[in-house]
């Protein structure tokens, strides 16, 4: 059998399309949406117990990074493979007009003036406005508050609420985060916190005030909950609405709903539908 003499030219010419080869087997691999060894940033609130929180060890918890896990999960991101990042509610918009995160999920409601800098896969939770008060409170109703001391966070919509429609005698005390007034609940400072049934729920399911608060099971406003993704990732806004609904036909989004609010005896909406945005 007569052999071609191989050039050193040919030979270079050789092992460049082996190498050329084998980056374009890695780049099918990665069009697979396996997540390969690529991380996803995602943002959540790290302060709200059984919402989003940043615990003492470093790891998270809370009903958001449930959700957000079993999202990045159907995206193709094993939980190691997350990278979980603090957005503030005034931060949300701006973090994802950036690309400082691939979605949001922080109990982040779903209304038109969002819409319009941002898009929403979901909704995954319908939550309201609500009180939470002492287990041996006789506060029942809004008006109840009259005369009472109702608190919430400064600058909050959830407070203005209640003073401005249903009960204006209400003495509003506004403090610089929703752990300062469960605390002035728990010392009698105050007489009832006010904002998302969820957040309150989450915060009453903490060990440390187990059985010393109940929600007033008020339905002062409709929150639905979306998962926020940067304007015009239809793609992206696609596959989580179809997350989400796995999420709920298999059993986890209850699973997840009991293990963070059920201590509170949060009494939840069923599961929305997807794009069923309640008004």
């Amino acid at each position: 059998m007569k052999l071609r003499k191989v050039t050193a030219a040919t030979a270079a010419a050789l092992v460049l399309a082996l190498t050329a080869t084998a980056c374009g087997g890695d780049d099918d691999k990665g069009d697979t949406g396996s997540g390969g060894g690529d991380k996803i940033k995602v943002g959540i609130k790290f302060d709200q117990p059984g919402i989003g929180l940043k615990e003492p060890d470093g790891s998270f918890s809370g009903f958001d990074v449930d959700v957000a896990t079993f999202v990045a999960k159907q995206l193709g991101y094993e939980p190691d493979q997350i990278e979980w990042v603090e957005t503030k509610s005034a931060d949300r918009e701006t973090a994802l007009a950036r690309g400082d995160v691939k979605f949001i999920a922080a109990s982040y409601s779903i209304n038109d003036k969002r819409k319009a800098k941002v898009d929403f896969a979901g909704p995954y939770l319908l939550a309201h406005q609500d009180l939470l008060v002492k287990a041996n409170s006789d506060i029942a109703k809004g008006t109840d508050l009259n005369g009472k001391k109702l608190c919430s966070v400064t600058g909050s919509t959830s407070a203005q609420n209640v003073t401005d429609t249903i009960a204006p005698k209400a003495q509003l005390k506004e403090y610089g985060g929703y752990s300062e007034c469960i605390a002035g609940l728990q010392s009698g400072a105050v007489d009832a916190v006010t904002t998302d049934d969820s957040i309150l729920a989450g915060f009453a399911a903490q060990d440390k005030y187990k059985g010393q608060f109940k929600l007033a099971g008020l339905k002062l406003s409709n929150e639905n909950y979306g998962i926020g993704v940067k304007k015009g990732d239809t793609a992206t806004v696609n596959k989580i609405n179809t997350a989400l609904e796995k999420m709920v036909s298999d059993g986890a989004w209850d699973t997840a709903v009991k293990d963070n609010f059920g201590p509170a005896g949060y009494k939840n909406e069923p599961a929305p539908k997807i794009g069923d945005i309640v008004s």
